[in-house]
C-alpha cells in the first residue's frame, strides 16, 4: 500500500473529525424540513425531446424552499410492473445532471431515475437566493457572510440539501414508484448530497456515495488542503476575515452543512467508495462521517486511486441498487 497523505489507514478507523457542530444544528434541520414540507411544490412534467424505446423522458420541475424552481431529469419505464424501484442521481460540483443516455441502464432494469440539477450550478435549477457577500462563485460561502449575522438558513447548501429530500419525497409518492424501494448514488459533491438525501429522508433504502465533498472544513484548512472544490474557504477568509478574528465562529457556522453531522441519521444500507491519495475530499475528511454511519455500512477502498473514475465502482453499484 502507498504512503497516504493524511492519517494511516488504521487511524481513519476511528477519526471523528474536527470541525465544530452548531448546538442547535438538530433543530435548525427539522426546521428546514418542516419548511420543505409546507411548500407545494407544484410539480410540472414535461415531455423532454430525447426519447427512447419503451422509456419515457421528462424534465421535472418543482418548487423548493425559498420558492425557486428546481429541476430534475426524470425517465421511467413504459411498460415496468407497477410499484417499481427508484434511484436518485447527485451530481459534481458546478455540473449538471449530465446525458439522457447515462441513466438507461437503470431505466432498462425497471427504475425510474430523477437526475437533480443542484440550484446554480451548470443545469436549469433557479438559484434565487439573496445574501450578503460573494455570490461570484463557491457554494460552500453563499450565505455564509449572512450566517455570522444569525441567519445560517441562508447557506446556499442548505436549500440544496433539502432540495435532495424534497425530490425523493416527489418522487416516492408517485403512483408508479415503490416509496420503500428508493436508491440514490452520486460522487464528490454528489457523494455529499447522497449523504443529505439519505439523513434527511428516511425511508431511502440504499445509498452509495463516492468520495463524498463537504465534510470536516476544518481539517482540510489545518491540511492546507482549501484549495481545488475547496478554495472558496481561503478566499472567503481573504475577503471577509483576513486576520482571521472570526475563525472559529466561521468554522461552526460551517457546520450546519456539514455532512458529518447528518450521517447519524441515515436508516438506509450504505455502499461507500474511497481513493486513499484523494487530494480533493482528504479521506480523514470522509471517515469522519463514515465513522458516524450506525446503519449496515461497507467502505470499498481504493489505495493508489486520487479523485478519479475507480475501476468496477460504477459495475458495483449498479449490482448493489439491484437490491432495492
Amino acid at each position: 500500500m502507498p504512503l497516504t497523505f493524511d492519517l494511516p489507514l488504521e487511524q481513519l478507523k476511528t477519526y471523528l473529525g474536527k470541525n465544530p457542530r452548531p448546538s442547535n444544528f438538530d433543530s435548525f434541520w427539522e426546521q428546514g424540513l418542516a419548511e420543505m414540507r409546507s411548500i407545494d411544490p407544484k410539480v410540472e412534467l414535461i415531455k423532454a425531446k430525447f426519447q427512447s424505446p419503451n422509456v419515457e423522458c421528462f424534465h421535472l420541475f418543482f418548487t423548493g424552499v425559498g420558492g425557486a424552481r428546481v429541476h430534475a431529469k426524470l425517465l421511467r419505464p413504459a411498460n415496468a410492473p407497477t410499484p417499481h424501484p427508484a434511484v436518485l442521481l447527485f451530481h459534481g460540483y458546478t455540473g449538471d445532471a449530465g446525458d439522457w443516455v447515462d441513466k438507461l441502464s437503470y431505466v432498462s432494469a425497471g427504475f425510474t431515475v430523477a437526475a437533480l440539477d443542484c440550484r446554480g450550478q451548470a443545469g436549469l435549477s433557479e438559484d434565487n437566493g439573496t445574501v450578503t457577500g460573494n455570490t461570484l462563485h463557491g457554494h460552500i460561502i453563499r450565505g455564509l457572510a449572512d450566517a455570522l449575522q444569525g441567519s445560517p438558513e441562508k447557506l446556499l447548501f442548505r436549500q440544496i440539501f433539502l432540495d435532495t429530500a424534497q425530490l425523493a419525497k416527489i418522487i416516492m409518492e408517485m403512483p408508479d414508484v415503490d416509496e420503500n424501494r428508493v436508491g440514490v448514488m452520486g460522487g464528490s459533491q454528489g457523494g455529499a448530497l447522497t449523504i443529505a438525501c439519505a439523513a434527511l429522508e428516511p425511508r431511502i433504502k440504499l445509498a452509495a456515495p463516492l468520495y463524498p465533498f463537504l465534510s470536516d472544513y476544518i481539517r482540510v484548512w489545518e491540511m492546507d488542503y482549501a484549495k481545488d472544490a475547496y478554495k472558496e474557504l481561503q478566499e472567503f477568509f481573504r475577503h471577509a476575515d483576513p486576520t482571521h478574528q472570526k475563525e472559529a465562529d466561521i468554522f461552526e457556522k460551517l457546520g450546519y452543512i456539514d455532512i458529518q453531522f447528518l450521517a447519524p441519521r441515515i436508516r438506509a444500507q450504505v455502499h461507500w467508495g474511497i481513493g486513499l491519495m484523494d487530494t480533493i475530499c482528504p479521506p480523514s475528511t470522509q471517515f469522519a462521517v463514515y465513522n458516524k454511519i450506525t446503519s449496515p455500512k461497507k467502505m470499498v477502498i481504493y489505495p493508489d486511486f486520487e479523485h478519479e473514475i475507480l475501476p468496477g465502482w460504477h459495475d458495483q453499484v449498479f449490482q448493489f441498487m439491484m437490491g432495492l
